[in-house]
């Protein structure tokens, strides 16, 4: 028994002896594994604030970005402006040639009826000198014969009347003379007017299409420079905001990307809903159901209005909706024009029964054609983006007074009219 407590208390003094160095040795150990986790602390805040800074960075290029996306696309808008105004002057020229030629074919006819005119009374004049040399040689000689065969007194009183009635004949045809005459004159001068006229009307429209020909064609090149200037930096910031949404800690950043494009799309269709469903009603009440009254040219959201704008005259209001939308005739009318128009595209103008004409311009397509009489509400064309546009819309104009000739604010019209676009 003495034996076996003594070796179980040897055994027990050397699983002492063990443990205590085994100890010491996980005592340092754990020293040694604590130490980094000290100063740990430290590191992950470096790494936090390095994320930070990036994430800072990356949302002001997302910044700077969309501010260049902005401006070019106000640049884009600038151009388009310029250019719708070129090309109005351009076609406003064509139509006062186009007035001054008729004006100048209508001098020429009226100075040709002058002329037949002078000719009628130089024949009626030739002829009372012929009547009066064949009755004497000389016209008072031939008066003074006449009453001198008179066999008496009441021959001779019917003789002289005679001669009283030659006499105003004779002063009617010379009076007549004269009168034709100064119309000749007059229509003279108003040819030589109209033909100058037109003359000029010429090389204005020669000189309108010309410049604006010349800035379609130099903008064109920087039309698309920008247009593809702003795909580019598009997607520079479709990929700015897929970093930071990596960054931010999304899984499948690219898809959150696409969820939140799709959000905003659905933001602005809800919005851009909104305004075509109240244009929508507005037409429908302004119409009166279907009774022929006045309607909205198209749906949509008013983008610009009609005024001044870097210094160009917006010279009507733009109208943004998807291609393909169908547009209206407010009112009644017939088709002055429809096809190419430059700066435009694709333009109709309809001139309504108090002389005002609408034009719309940038269509996709056209349903008309010139001569044609329209109905109120009647579709004459869709929503396009041809010509020199940033994007599908309808530019909707008004001119008094002629086509082209005075191109007021649509607003005051439309207004009068019981219709109401909004926005401006």
């Amino acid at each position: 028994m003495a034996t076996s407590h003594h070796q179980q208390t040897t055994r027990s003094l050397r699983r002492r002896r063990l443990r205590t160095p085994l100890i010491a040795a996980t005592l340092f150990a754990a020293v040694l594994v604590g130490a980094p986790a000290a100063t740990a602390a430290p590191a992950d805040d470096a790494r936090v604030e390095a994320a930070r800074s990036q994430h800072d960075a990356v949302a002001a290029e997302i910044a700077a970005l969309g501010a260049r996306v902005a401006e070019a696309e106000q640049n884009l808008q600038r151009m388009t402006l310029e250019a719708e105004a070129a090309s109005g002057e351009a076609l406003a020229a064509q139509a006062a040639l186009d007035a001054a030629t008729q004006q100048a074919e209508l001098a020429a006819v009226a100075l040709a009826e002058a002329q037949r005119a002078v000719g009628e009374a130089q024949d009626d004049v030739s002829e009372v000198g012929r009547q009066a040399y064949m009755g004497g040689g000389q016209e008072t000689f031939g008066d003074v014969q006449l009453l001198l065969d008179a066999e008496g007194p009441g021959e001779l009183l019917q003789q002289a009347a005679t001669l009283d009635v030659l006499s105003a004949d004779r002063a009617e045809t010379l009076a007549a003379m004269e009168i034709v005459k100064v119309q000749q004159a007059r229509a003279e001068q108003a040819a030589q007017a109209t033909v100058a006229e037109r003359d000029r009307a010429a090389g204005a429209a020669a000189e309108a299409h010309a410049a604006a020909a010349a800035q379609l064609s130099g903008a064109q090149a920087e039309f698309d420079a920008l247009s593809l200037q702003k795909l580019d930096l598009a997607q520079q910031l479709r990929d700015a905001e897929i970093r930071l949404l990596q960054m931010q800690g999304a899984r499948d950043a690219a898809r959150a990307w696409e969820a939140q494009q799709a959000a905003r799309e659905a933001a602005a269709a809800a919005a851009s809903a909104v305004t075509t469903t109240a244009s929508t009603a507005t037409r429908t009440l302004a119409s009166g159901g279907g009774g022929g009254g006045a309607v909205a040219p198209t749906t949509g959201r008013v983008t610009s209005c009609y005024g001044s704008r870097w210094g160009t005259l917006h010279a009507g209001v733009d109208i943004a909706a998807p291609i393909g939308t169908p547009v209206f005739s407010p009112e009644s009318g017939v088709v002055l024009q429809a096809g190419p128009a430059s700066g435009f595209g694709l333009a109709v103008a309809v001139q309504h029964g108090d002389g005002t004409i609408t034009l719309y311009g940038h269509v996709n397509r056209f349903f008309v054609s010139a001569g044609q009489t329209v109905t109120a509400g009647q579709q004459i064309a869709e929503v396009g983006n041809r010509g020199q546009s940033t994007g599908p819309h309808l530019h909707f104009e008004v001119h008094k007074g002629g086509l082209y000739a005075n191109r007021t604010n649509p607003v005051p019209w439309l207004t009068a009219h019981g219709i109401s676009l909004g926005g401006c």
